[in-house]
């Protein structure tokens, strides 16, 4: 914010804008970085209201209740699972009951400084599926995806890999896992199924008199990491 005050940015927040507007102002080039959309997947009843999008969770726009299904067991399922989960504010920002938590000893009077964990059991009911019969969170980080499944574990989520999605209605998530049907009566069910560019603007610029850039996940969402969009915002804009 203040690097932003010292070099004279004209920040303009909560500002929707238009291609005719930027194809009529006074900007020499102009940077598309509208980032993604939450992908919808084809599943009947997708449109009923037990069902949330990723974003309306984390930037709690809803209320989510008790029992919850999340569909997908990606990066951000995980994220959003852990979100979830915490029966209150993080352990991570109180030292003292994240060492409790996950059993580190702080007074090194027990081997190791490693004594009993003590994780805090999440207050919902939550089932974490994927589609995929490979172990859920395989593709984490090599050396961090470990702790976000203990964590999980330790707080009573329910993994579930190989599964079929059949319908969604009153009852709650139908699906299937080999030749056992199942239903899960849950409040709400949040889909973590994927991002698509949100691009759109792009490709009405993109024909007009001004050199257009497209960068971040409005250019690609596949495996989109914040690495990979900062790297492209610096080197365009040092190349600009």
């Amino acid at each position: 914010r203040e690097r932003i005050k010292e070099t004279g940015v004209d920040l303009r927040l909560n500002t929707e804008v238009t291609a005719e507007e930027l194809r009529n102002s006074d900007f020499d080039e102009i940077v598309v970085a509208t980032g993604v959309v939450p992908r919808i997947p084809d599943i009947p009843g997708i449109d009923h209201p037990k069902v949330l999008t990723y974003p309306q969770v984390l930037l709690r726009e809803v209320e989510v209740g008790e029992k919850v299904a999340i569909i997908g067991a990606g990066g951000i399922g995980f994220d959003v699972a852990e979100f979830l989960a915490e029966p209150g504010e993080s352990v991570t920002l109180h030292p003292e009951k994240w060492m409790e938590e996950w059993g580190v000893d702080p007074t090194l009077s027990k081997p190791g400084g490693v004594t009993t964990p003590h994780p805090e059991k999440s207050p919902r009911t939550i089932y974490l599926m994927q589609r995929k019969t490979t172990r859920p969170g395989a593709n984490l980080g090599k050396t961090t995806g470990w702790i976000h499944r203990s964590s999980l574990r330790h707080r009573g989520v329910q993994m579930m890999a190989g599964v079929q999605y059949v319908k969604i209605d009153d009852a709650g998530l139908h699906i299937r896992r080999g030749d056992k049907d199942m239903v899960l009566d849950v409040d709400h069910i949040v889909l973590c199924t994927g991002q698509l560019s949100e691009n759109r603007l792009y490709h009405e610029l993109r024909d007009g008199d001004k050199p257009v850039h497209l960068i971040g996940g409005a250019e690609l969402a596949a495996e989109l990491d914040a690495k990979r969009a900062i790297n492209q915002g610096v080197r365009l804009a040092a190349s600009l």
